[in-house]
């Protein structure tokens, strides 16, 4: 038998009860803050927050997830969904083990490389969706998808497609647009 785990016992808390740490480094840019309320949004809660019970205070305490925590306080209807309650697990940690397991969960999380992002981006595009919902989805910008595709065959999406200029630079328009002025003026 598995030795217990907190994961074994994911409590549904009241919002109310639950209290951001005050020494997370961590920090999260906007755009990121809004895939996590899209990745909530889509998904549900799929992981608990990492809380100590402290019981002067009758508080659980953040160790790791208050940005899930930071979602569901400023989205209403992420809070809603959760009936005002968020899933959480306890442990029991003195204060340095506690900011050690902070650092701990934060930088676990790991990094995306490129070569993969782009093959993951070239695969769903593959499979039908355009680049406004990968652009939605993944919270990206689509000048990060022309990159990504770059990197990963690009070329390969319009392998079975004829060849034609379609595309032109703001510098080829004014150009032809210079042109096409004196060609005028001339004639």
């Amino acid at each position: 038998m598995i030795a217990e785990q907190p994961v074994t016992n994911v409590m549904w808390v009241d919002i109310g009860k639950i209290t951001p740490n005050d020494y997370n480094p961590n920090s999260v840019a906007k755009k990121e803050m809004q895939l996590l309320y899209i990745s909530i949004k889509h998904d549900g809660y799929t992981q608990p927050i990492v809380t100590i019970y402290d019981k002067d205070k009758d508080r659980y305490i953040i160790v790791d997830g208050f940005h899930r925590y930071y979602v569901a306080l400023h989205y209403k209807d992420i809070l809603e969904m959760c009936e005002g309650k968020l899933p959480v697990t306890v442990i029991d940690k003195n204060i340095n083990d506690r900011m050690a397991s902070t650092v701990r969960h934060n930088r676990a999380r790991g990094k995306h490389s490129v070569d993969g992002m782009g093959n993951l981006v070239f695969s769903m595009l593959s499979n039908g969706w355009n680049e406004t919902d990968v652009c939605h989805e993944l919270g990206m910008e689509e000048e990060e998808i022309v990159r990504l595709t770059h990197v990963t065959g690009f070329s390969r999406l319009f392998e079975n497609t004829k060849y034609r200029k379609a595309w032109k630079t703001k510098r080829q328009i004014k150009i032809e647009q210079e042109f096409n002025q004196k060609i005028k003026r001339i004639e």
